[in-house]
């Protein structure tokens, strides 16, 4: 009998913003470590999502949207995007197939014809159309592209998605397992924290707000009665914004703070005391050192 041969690999999920790509992340992982938002380019870094089985070990890097930057925050996640597909086994590009192909999915695509790995067209939101809308979107895209695989799935409600899971591990190599089985995710836990209380301000604010938001977990200790002690800061572009986020009475940054408890609580599996402060550090996503002082670097 032959010698049972482990495959892994890493795969690239990329799309236009707000098309699904953490959503997918979360499922095929089974618990949230990439935020989610209606609002577009809520994803920042490259999220390493880690999904394992007996047979394979697939490693996803949920890339932030690419789009037409116009910050320089938006220039590193640009290039944060693009660099991933030089790096991975097998690329997903992820569509919404609820909206029409459009200018932004022609774009990607353009970047993807010079990608030598595998590229799945993964069509999501599959559920918002009636079955025999689908091959005809499938004969769009295909007339632009020859992609490796094609497969249709919601994110959202989990339909076809362990298709797609037994789909890429035909296409990774023989390999080590990189991460131990039970691992999730290579971020370490303040970053996924962070992201967690951004996830929250994203979710209860407007406008100019999202995305001049940055948080940094300043400390993280559990102490003698086993509750983990966080302190955060929120960072603003603006005194203005700092008021909307403190809210009438504090009552925003208490309702952020209540939210983003409760999913961290889920995530570590303790109790937390959880200390937010709102400070302005004036246009950083144009300021190279702020934006390396929170972790947004090219290499």
């Amino acid at each position: 009998m032959s010698e049972h041969k482990f495959k892994s690999g890493f795969v690239a999920i990329v799309g236009r913003p707000n098309v699904g790509k953490s959503t997918l992340m979360n499922q095929v992982i089974g618990q949230k470590i990439a935020i989610m938002s209606d609002k577009p380019q809520t994803t920042r870094n490259k999220i390493h999502g880690v999904y394992t089985t007996e047979d394979a070990q697939i490693v996803f890097l949920d890339t932030p949207g690419i789009h037409k930057p116009n910050s320089k925050l938006g220039d590193y996640m640009v290039k944060s995007a693009q660099s991933a597909l030089d790096e991975v086994d097998a690329v997903l590009f992820l569509t919404d197939v609820s909206e029409e192909l459009g200018g932004g999915d022609r774009y990607i695509i353009e970047q993807l014809k010079k990608v030598d790995t595998p590229v799945f067209l993964v069509l999501n939101k599959i559920d918002k159309v009636h079955p025999e809308e689908l091959l005809p979107i499938i004969e769009k895209y295909a007339r632009l592209h020859s992609f490796t695989e094609v497969v249709p799935v919601s994110a959202l409600l989990g339909n076809n998605v362990t298709t797609l899971l037994d789909q890429i591990a035909k296409y990774l190599p023989e390999g080590p397992m990189y991460y131990p089985a039970d691992q999730v995710t290579d971020h370490p836990e303040q970053f996924v924290c962070a992201e967690l209380i951004r996830e929250k301000i994203l979710q209860l604010t407007r406008e100019e707000i999202p995305h001049s938001i940055a948080v940094e977990i300043e400390s993280m200790g559990t102490g003698a009665n086993g509750v983990v002690n966080i302190g955060a800061v929120i960072y603003v572009e603006r005194s203005s914004q700092k008021g909307i986020v403190i809210g009438k009475n504090g009552a925003m940054l208490k309702e952020v703070g209540k939210l983003a408890r409760q999913d961290m609580e889920r995530l570590l599996g303790s109790k937390i005391f959880l200390e937010l402060w709102v400070k302005v550090k004036e246009d950083w996503r144009n300021r190279e050192s702020v934006l390396k002082s929170l972790g947004f670097r090219h290499d």
